[in-house]
């Protein structure tokens, strides 16, 4: 990751890590999982399992990402909803506007 992250950048960061995960709604802090390395604003919370877990992880084989028939933008999605709800939880198939 870009050490020379802007405040606004690391602001964001802290928001997203604030949140569930966005693939199994397990509690926060959540890590930032960055869809293109270096975009800060294209990050997505993942707890451990979902992000780098060896079976259910996007690094790993992806498991609980394709039992919810999930790909990093549906994620994405919900990670956006939920900054923009101050964290309120929000299911898969949950629309808000």
């Amino acid at each position: 990751m870009n050490n020379k992250l802007t405040a606004a950048e690391r602001k964001h960061l802290e928001r997203v890590k604030s949140l569930p995960c966005s693939v199994c709604n397990a509690p926060p802090p959540s890590s930032a999982h960055h869809i293109n390395q270096g975009q800060q604003y294209t990050t997505v919370a993942l707890c451990y399992d979902c992000h780098q877990g060896s079976m259910m992880g996007w690094h790993g084989n992806k498991r609980a990402w394709a039992i919810r028939k999930m790909d990093e933008l549906d994620a994405l999605n919900i990670t956006i909803q939920r900054l923009l709800c101050d964290g309120l939880p929000i299911e898969q198939d949950e629309k808000i506007f």
